[in-house]
């Protein structure tokens, strides 16, 4: 079941510890998918919550976006 995505950006950067820059960055990368508003406000599930810190942790452990987005291709 997807999780319905109601969470700004500015909370997920407080929840995750990571700047607002770094999730976009993420997004740019093509490795999380945010729904926007009629305004084009990011909004994100838990579920993006929990990706984003994977992604981070893979990233601190050497890995590339390149990389990054193949596993999440498979997965």
């Amino acid at each position: 079941m997807t999780q319905k995505k109601v969470i700004q950006i500015g909370v997920v950067s407080e929840l995750t510890g990571l700047s607002e820059r770094q999730i976009r960055y993420y997004e740019d990368r093509k490795l999380i998918f945010p729904e926007r508003s009629k305004g084009g406000v990011r909004k994100y599930s838990f579920e993006d919550i929990q990706l984003i810190m994977d992604i981070h942790t893979k990233m601190s452990d050497g890995f590339h976006t390149v990389e990054l987005k193949r596993m999440l291709a498979g997965s």
